[in-house]
């Protein structure tokens, strides 16, 4: 979606933590994906969010294939069953493609931020055209093991303050086009460490 109306850093957030999670033949694969939104302002409202995970070709057994990939939201987890999940949003691709596959996350951000205690994380799944459930790394999605340039991530836009834009540059030390006069709002993009 286009962020040309927006005035905003956007914020960078790797993957916290990543869980591979493969069930018996009657359930199916998912990876779980959190994050740490602590670096977002406090009392901003983020105005978009995505989720970005890179797929890679796939070759053998699903070269000709078609994948549905979809994103949920975790509302609930439980230790003897499934965790409740909202769907967010899907993606129907070919085992060929390659490239950044991008998932509209924007109002679970919004509410971890606002209510950090239900940020419960992301979950994704695979499945084939005939609704065969299949593991999201069989399907090329790289996760945290792949190359960093690669690895997944959660990208956050809002509008924010002269004020937070300084204080944001000034907690982290980084920023981008520094000559740029300070009476126009710089872009600045912050990278949250990964939390193991």
């Amino acid at each position: 979606f286009s962020h040309d109306s927006f005035s905003f850093p956007p914020f960078f957030f790797p993957s916290a933590v990543e869980y591979d999670k493969e069930f018996t033949p009657h359930q199916r694969h998912h990876k779980e994906f959190k994050f740490n939104l602590s670096q977002i302002p406090e009392g901003e409202a983020v105005t978009a969010a995505e989720f970005r995970i890179y797929k890679d070709c796939v070759m053998g057994s699903f070269k000709n294939q078609s994948f549905l990939i979809s994103i949920y939201q975790v509302l609930q987890e439980h230790q003897n069953r499934a965790s409740d999940l909202f769907l967010l949003d899907t993606r129907a691709v070919w085992a060929s493609e390659e490239g950044w596959l991008e998932f509209d996350v924007t109002a679970t951000s919004n509410m971890w931020v606002m209510n950090p205690q239900h940020n419960m994380g992301l979950q994704l799944s695979v499945v084939t055209r005939d609704g065969f459930s299949v593991n999201p790394r069989d399907a090329g999605l790289i996760g945290r093991d792949g190359p960093y340039d690669k690895q997944p991530f959660m990208v956050a836009f809002f509008k924010v303050s002269e004020v937070h834009v300084r204080t944001t540059r000034s907690a982290t030390g980084r920023r981008r086009q520094q000559s740029r006069n300070r009476s126009t709002q710089a872009q600045d993009v912050s990278r949250v460490s990964s939390v193991t």
